[in-house]
């Protein structure tokens, strides 16, 4: 029956890529908040019967679109900085320095040993542990911010490379997974006088040359896994993706102006009791 065949390829055709916009939808929403979006992807993954090379290849250019978030709602603040390099701007200098210092002790320890991390450290205790054991961490950091009358650094231009370069080497932590990327430079430049919103926005930043840099290196790896007719899927899971974390960062944004960061801590520790149960009774595998 070629019509039966062709509306079930249809059919088939669009349930994919509503699967591909679920996925998006996760990544947008998670990757910049402190509760690990590889965690929920590989949950989500999961619940929608995606595996393999292709998928773990697909979850990487979909961060792609959460840096297109930060691109848009900072388009300014990265055309001035652009602009200001050349002519000597001081401060255009100093953030692209900051930002720079902050990203490299991760991408070096991270292009020696991710090999080892994914094969290694990629297991349901490491993962759930670091769930857990980074929701006690914002805990402890908050109730420490809560005593401290005003951070000495309230905004991204007043960071030193010293502060960088401190949140940075806080950032490697994040290589192990279940830490949280996010949730490692925020909570990591909170600890050394960081406002939250200026720990948050940097952290925005720092995630333009990793998941540019993470990005690109596995497409380079692995483009041999694509062709034309994953387009439509990709690129579904890309503009999603870009659409919702771009809604999440202007509403992190507002919601650091406010509050702190201990809903996610308790979020973060029940998420790791539900790695922990779901790894137990084998429902979920929860590999890299």
């Amino acid at each position: 029956m070629p019509g039966f065949d062709a509306r079930r390829s249809r059919f088939m055709d669009i349930a994919l890529l509503i699967k591909a916009a679920l996925m998006g939808v996760v990544e947008g929403l998670t990757e910049f908040l402190p509760i690990s979006s590889t965690g929920h992807l590989i949950l989500a993954g999961t619940l929608l019967g995606l595996h393999g090379e292709k998928i773990k290849l697909f979850e990487v250019v979909i961060q792609t679109g959460a840096i297109f978030a930060i691109v848009s709602v900072y388009a300014q603040r990265l055309l001035d900085t652009l602009k200001g390099l050349p002519s000597g701007d001081a401060v255009a200098r100093r953030f692209t320095a900051n930002v720079l210092i902050g990203f490299l002790p991760a991408a070096v320890l991270g292009f020696f040993f991710i090999g080892v991390i994914k094969g290694v450290l990629f297991n349901p205790l490491v993962v759930a542990t670091g769930f857990i054991v980074g929701g006690f961490v914002i805990l402890w950091a908050e109730a420490r911010q809560a005593r401290i009358a005003a951070p000495p650094v309230d905004g991204v231009d007043d960071i030193r490379w010293r502060d960088a370069l401190k949140v940075g080497l806080i950032q490697c932590l994040a290589l192990v997974p279940g830490v949280s990327r996010s949730g490692a430079t925020i909570i990591g430049g909170m600890l050394v006088g960081f406002s939250r919103r200026a720990a948050t926005e940097f952290s925005f930043f720092l995630a333009l040359p990793v998941l540019v840099g993470a990005g690109a290196y596995d497409l380079y790896r692995n483009h041999h896994l694509l062709t034309m007719a994953d387009l439509p899927f990709f690129a579904t899971g890309l503009i999603v993706s870009w659409l919702s974390a771009w809604v999440c960062v202007r509403w992190l944004l507002r919601f650091v102006a406010t509050h702190t960061f201990v809903p996610f801590a308790w979020y973060r520790i029940g998420f790791g009791v539900l790695i922990l149960a779901t790894a137990q009774a084998g429902w979920i595998d929860w590999t890299p």
